[in-house]
């Protein structure tokens, strides 16, 4: 008996330093590299009151990005008046931690506050005067975070998803030129940090194209872009993964790094479209959109696990192709996907679950990025 309970004991002890062993293992340090790999940080995290979410962001990624504090909206609410608060302290943190940093991002259609395109009387500003303001805006804070913050999203969701510019206000008052004249401005303003365009649904085909074709035209006027940031908000049944390989195949072919910089993977039924407007009937709806209120059952969490893993051995295995994968969050809790499309959902789309722990798809991810 006591060679048995022996045997025992030494085979659990070899067990757990297996599992200890696996678990030291972190995902920036299996996938050194290859590329970096980062994660988005809330207002509570960049201040470290999220205490162990910041324990997470400091031993698993190696890489950073602001979930909002450096949208225009909150860096320059009023002409003139910057408010650098927030945004001194993401790059303090990563500066303090040796991390990446990419700021996010310079010229965007969505909160870039009213003031930008009108003007004391409410009426549209002029090219010139647009133009002005941006380049004061892209100065002052690339200016401001030179040799710092490492990467710019420069230009994010300027196309829609046919491949045409987006009629946002930048477009409609300056035209097509507004894109690289803001390359333009945040090369001068920092001559040393990459630049980058940024868009979703950027594997479609017709959109992949448009990229393609404004990645040369941006080459072809000597101006500076490093790479194409692939959001990456996917769903279990969406995108097809060759579409998805071919558009990384096609940016990279244009000369330029691929980056998935927003990832998160819904485990959510996709919306129904053409609901109807009867009160019962949107509330089925929303029942069934909303179908794992207190966690995922085993057979969803397996699938939502290998769907990842999927994502994840496609970047490795391009890995001479990507630069970095950026998670749009840190924990399944903090995800904005929790209340998309309506408000109230539950959704699990990141690596680590609401508690902090790592989900199986961590193990999967390193044992793939050890193969290779």
């Amino acid at each position: 008996m006591k060679k048995i309970a022996c045997l025992f004991l030494f085979v659990s002890l070899f067990v757990y330093t297996q599992y200890a062993q696996a678990q030291a293992t972190t995902l920036k340090e299996a996938l050194a590299g290859k590329f970096l790999i980062g994660t988005a940080m809330n207002l509570d995290q960049i201040w470290e009151k999220d205490t162990m979410a910041v324990k997470v962001i400091t031993q698993q990624f190696d890489a950073i990005g602001a979930e909002n504090c450096m949208k225009s909206m909150f860096l320059q609410p009023k002409e003139g008046e910057f408010n650098f608060k927030d945004a001194d302290q993401f790059v303090a943190f990563g500066e303090q931690n040796h991390l990446w940093m990419t700021g996010h991002c310079l010229i965007w259609h969505s909160q870039t506050p009213s003031w930008f395109f009108t003007d004391k009387d409410g009426n549209a500003v002029s090219r010139d005067t647009l133009i002005a303001r941006m380049r004061n805006h892209i100065m002052t804070v690339v200016g401001r975070y030179k040799g710092s913050v490492k990467g710019w999203d420069v230009v994010n969701e300027a196309l829609n998803d046919d491949g045409t510019y987006r009629n946002s206000k930048f477009y409609e008052i300056v035209g097509e030129d507004f894109i690289p004249l803001a390359f333009k401005f945040a090369h001068e303003a920092d001559p040393n940090a990459e630049l980058y365009y940024n868009d979703y649904n950027e594997w479609r085909p017709e959109k992949r194209d448009a990229i393609v074709k404004l990645v040369k035209k941006l080459k072809d006027e000597g101006l500076r872009i490093d790479a194409v940031g692939m959001q990456g908000h996917v769903g279990m049944d969406y995108p097809d993964l060759g579409d998805y390989k071919a558009a990384i195949d096609a940016y990279a072919a244009a000369g330029v790094k691929v980056m998935v910089t927003e990832l998160d993977l819904s485990a959510l039924p996709s919306p129904r479209r053409n609901v109807g407007a009867n009160i019962s009937d949107i509330e089925a709806y929303r029942n069934e959109m909303n179908p794992y209120t207190g966690s995922l059952p085993d057979s969803v969490s397996t699938a939502w696990t290998n769907r990842m893993a999927a994502f994840f051995k496609l970047f490795i295995d391009n890995k001479d192709k990507m630069e970095r994968v950026t998670l749009w969050g840190v924990t399944d809790g903090q995800s904005w996907k929790n209340n998309f499309p309506m408000r109230g959902r539950t959704d699990y789309p990141l690596l680590f679950d609401r508690n902090y722990q790592p989900k199986a798809i961590v193990s999967a991810i390193i044992q793939e990025a050890e193969k290779q």
